[in-house]
Protein backbone atom coordinates (compact mmCIF):
# COMPACT_ATOMS: atom_id res chain seq x y z
CA UNK A 1 0.00 0.00 0.00
CA UNK A 2 1.54 3.28 -1.05
CA UNK A 3 -0.25 5.62 1.37
CA UNK A 4 -0.72 4.83 5.04
CA UNK A 5 -3.42 7.45 5.53
CA UNK A 6 -5.78 9.53 3.46
CA UNK A 7 -7.38 12.88 4.15
CA UNK A 8 -10.67 13.22 2.27
CA UNK A 9 -11.74 16.84 1.75
CA UNK A 10 -15.22 17.48 0.41
CA UNK A 11 -15.04 19.70 -2.66
CA UNK A 12 -18.71 19.39 -3.61
CA UNK A 13 -20.00 22.71 -4.87
CA UNK A 14 -23.60 23.88 -4.83
CA UNK A 15 -25.12 27.22 -5.62
CA UNK A 16 -24.39 29.68 -2.80
CA UNK A 17 -28.17 30.06 -2.28
CA UNK A 18 -28.68 26.34 -1.65
CA UNK A 19 -30.29 25.67 1.74
CA UNK A 20 -28.06 22.57 2.10
CA UNK A 21 -24.86 24.59 2.03
CA UNK A 22 -21.72 23.62 0.19
CA UNK A 23 -18.33 22.54 1.47
CA UNK A 24 -16.39 23.94 -1.46
CA UNK A 25 -18.00 27.38 -1.45
CA UNK A 26 -16.57 28.24 1.94
CA UNK A 27 -12.93 27.11 1.64
CA UNK A 28 -11.92 26.47 -1.99
CA UNK A 29 -8.20 26.28 -1.14
CA UNK A 30 -8.63 23.80 1.71
CA UNK A 31 -7.33 20.71 -0.12
CA UNK A 32 -4.31 22.59 -1.45
CA UNK A 33 -3.49 23.75 2.09
CA UNK A 34 -3.48 20.13 3.27
CA UNK A 35 -1.14 19.20 0.39
CA UNK A 36 1.23 22.08 1.25
CA UNK A 37 1.29 21.19 4.95
CA UNK A 38 1.92 17.51 4.24
CA UNK A 39 4.91 18.56 2.14
CA UNK A 40 6.17 20.90 4.89
CA UNK A 41 5.98 18.01 7.35
CA UNK A 42 7.66 15.56 4.94
CA UNK A 43 4.57 13.34 4.89
CA UNK A 44 3.66 13.57 1.20
CA UNK A 45 4.83 10.02 0.44
CA UNK A 46 2.84 8.47 3.30
CA UNK A 47 -0.34 10.55 3.44
CA UNK A 48 -2.53 11.70 0.58
CA UNK A 49 -4.96 14.62 0.62
CA UNK A 50 -7.83 13.63 -1.67
CA UNK A 51 -10.71 15.72 -2.89
CA UNK A 52 -14.05 13.98 -2.70
CA UNK A 53 -17.64 14.59 -3.66
CA UNK A 54 -20.49 15.07 -1.23
CA UNK A 55 -20.09 13.43 2.18
CA UNK A 56 -23.72 14.22 3.09
CA UNK A 57 -23.01 16.83 5.78
CA UNK A 58 -23.22 19.92 3.57
CA UNK A 59 -24.59 22.21 6.27
CA UNK A 60 -21.59 21.38 8.45
CA UNK A 61 -19.00 21.93 5.76
CA UNK A 62 -16.26 22.00 4.94
CA UNK A 63 -16.09 18.34 5.93
CA UNK A 64 -12.84 16.37 6.23
CA UNK A 65 -12.47 12.62 6.92
CA UNK A 66 -9.27 10.94 8.10
CA UNK A 67 -8.88 7.38 6.83
CA UNK A 68 -8.41 4.66 8.00
CA UNK A 69 -9.14 5.98 11.51
CA UNK A 70 -12.62 7.19 10.51
CA UNK A 71 -12.35 10.61 12.13
CA UNK A 72 -14.87 13.12 10.73
CA UNK A 73 -14.31 16.86 11.04
CA UNK A 74 -16.71 19.66 10.24
CA UNK A 75 -16.48 23.41 9.69
CA UNK A 76 -12.77 23.03 8.88
CA UNK A 77 -10.89 26.21 7.94
CA UNK A 78 -7.47 26.87 6.50
CA UNK A 79 -6.27 27.74 9.99
CA UNK A 80 -7.18 24.21 11.21
CA UNK A 81 -5.06 22.28 8.70
CA UNK A 82 -1.78 22.24 10.63
CA UNK A 83 -3.51 21.16 13.85
CA UNK A 84 -5.42 18.36 12.09
CA UNK A 85 -2.22 17.00 10.57
CA UNK A 86 -0.32 17.17 13.86
CA UNK A 87 -3.14 15.74 15.95
CA UNK A 88 -4.84 13.20 13.69
CA UNK A 89 -2.20 12.22 11.15
CA UNK A 90 0.95 12.26 13.30
CA UNK A 91 -0.49 11.53 16.77
CA UNK A 92 -3.64 9.52 15.84
CA UNK A 93 -5.80 11.66 18.13
CA UNK A 94 -8.91 13.80 17.62
CA UNK A 95 -9.23 17.58 17.47
CA UNK A 96 -12.32 17.66 19.69
CA UNK A 97 -13.48 21.17 18.73
CA UNK A 98 -13.75 20.10 15.07
CA UNK A 99 -14.93 16.52 15.62
CA UNK A 100 -18.22 15.94 13.85
CA UNK A 101 -20.61 14.67 16.48
CA UNK A 102 -22.96 13.28 13.79
CA UNK A 103 -20.45 10.55 13.06
CA UNK A 104 -18.36 8.52 15.50
CA UNK A 105 -15.51 6.61 13.88
CA UNK A 106 -17.59 6.43 10.69
CA UNK A 107 -20.86 5.30 12.29
CA UNK A 108 -23.95 7.50 11.96
CA UNK A 109 -25.46 8.74 15.22
CA UNK A 110 -29.18 9.48 14.90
Amino acid sequence: MRYQKHIFICTNQRDKKSPKGSCSNTEPELRFEFVKELRRQGLQNNVRANKTGCLDLCGKGPVVVIYPSGIWYNKVTLADVKEIIQTSIINDEIVERLHCKDFARGKRID
